[in-house]
């Protein structure tokens, strides 16, 4: 009892702590003194985070718009591909031939690969000739052209461009650094419908891409590949009429599986032979 009476007057004598003070540090000292901490609530104001600045803004593309302006206009690349005899040269001859009548400075690259109808000419298969520029690559075109004539080129023409293993770097020079037109005409595909050289590389760069057909020359239907109609395998083999013919697929099919029999046959009977 005596302990529970102590313990009583303990409490009474203690300082009074208010409710309205959420928390209370008491002092041993008589003349307690006390400070009201206020937590953090779950409505305080967030921090504001400001967007950065556009690198598109009004000002940043006027400036990007007066830089190009003060460069060369940029140029223009133009791809035509399709199977053999389907007028790649043709509609080729035929663009240039329109960009020169217009008055603007032309020039045609061919490879030196193709010596069908000469050296230095192109030739279309039904006769169509200009004079070109035959070259082992298109790297070496500047300076043999002459470096102040081909500032003053505003088209050029490459034929056969299959052919030309630097293409690529070729046309992205010309187009976008030197503000040429660039008309490229060449195969898209070999007599096995593989990936002829670097044509389908520049397609990304194209302005525009045009895909001729020829006529079938079995049935007359649109002909879409080239089929070889002798037996050598390599990729690189110049010929005409006697050696490709342009074909749907139903015959591109039909013929490979014909070929393919005969030179079986064919080797059988060498093997017989020996």
């Amino acid at each position: 009892m005596l302990a529970i009476s102590r313990m009583k007057a303990f409490i009474s004598s203690a300082p009074h702590v208010s409710k309205t003070t959420p928390f209370a540090l008491l002092s041993s000292a008589s003349s307690s003194k006390s400070f009201s901490f206020s937590p953090p609530t779950l409505f305080q104001k967030p921090n504001i985070f400001l967007p950065k600045r556009s690198i598109f803004s009004p000002q940043n593309v006027r400036c990007l718009q007066m830089e190009a302006e003060s460069h060369q206009r940029s140029g223009e690349i133009h791809v035509i591909v399709g199977p053999m005899f389907a007028g790649k040269t043709t509609t080729l001859l035929r663009k240039v031939q329109s960009e020169r009548g217009n008055g603007r400075n032309v020039a045609i690259i061919k490879s030196i690969k193709d010596t069908r109808y000469g050296l230095d000419s192109i030739v279309t298969h039904d006769g169509v000739k200009l004079p070109c520029w035959p070259l082992k690559d298109l790297s070496s075109f500047k300076q043999k052209f002459t470096p102040e004539a081909y500032d003053k080129l505003d088209v050029i023409g490459i034929d056969e461009a299959q052919f030309f293993e630097d293409l690529y770097d070729f046309c992205s020079e010309a187009a976008d650094h030197d503000g040429k037109k660039v008309i490229v005409a060449g195969l898209d595909g070999d007599y096995l419908r593989r990936s002829f050289g670097s044509v389908l590389d520049i397609i990304p760069l194209a302005d525009s891409v045009t895909k001729l057909t020829a006529r079938c020359e079995l049935c007359g239907k649109r002909a879409f590949f080239t089929l070889r109609k002798t037996e050598e395998l390599q990729t690189e083999l110049i010929g005409g009429p006697d050696v490709y013919m342009p074909v749907c697929r139903q015959h591109y099919v039909g013929g490979q599986v014909a070929i393919e029999a005969a030179r079986v046959v064919l080797e059988s009977q060498v093997q017989c032979a020996s």
